[in-house]
């Protein structure tokens, strides 16, 4: 699967700018969100190939916001991978039962992201 579109949701300006810049130098198109509302916007215009996920953001946290996207039959097929300061092993566990993909733990080592994007295909 090329993965041509991508979604962040992070409530943090500085890893927006980071994350997109990184993604548009592989050649992606990148559409930020900085809440679960916005995600939700986002997803509604334009169904990404791909959405990084933070995790703490206020409101609606990564966690609960991975679930209703991955249960919810019209974007369940998008890969989430959650992008996140909570390296703690219980949270990457309780990632992926909520229907992430992948966890990265920031700082975002680019090249670490681009193989847990890669090991989706």
């Amino acid at each position: 699967m090329a993965i041509r579109k991508v979604l962040v949701v992070d409530d943090s300006k500085t890893e927006l700018m980071f994350l997109t810049g990184l993604l548009q130098k592989q050649g992606m198109q990148v559409r930020t969100a900085e809440n679960a509302d916005e995600a939700f916007r986002c997803l509604a215009e334009d169904k990404p190939d791909l959405i990084l996920m933070d995790v703490v953001m206020p409101g609606q946290n990564g966690f609960q916001l991975t679930r209703a996207i991955s249960r919810d039959p019209q974007y369940a097929d998008v890969p989430i991978i959650m992008c996140t300061s909570k390296n703690q092993e219980t949270d990457r566990v309780w990632g992926m039962r909520q229907g992430a993909r992948g966890y990265v733990t920031k700082p975002v080592d680019p090249a670490q992201l681009q193989a847990t994007i890669d090991a989706l295909g």
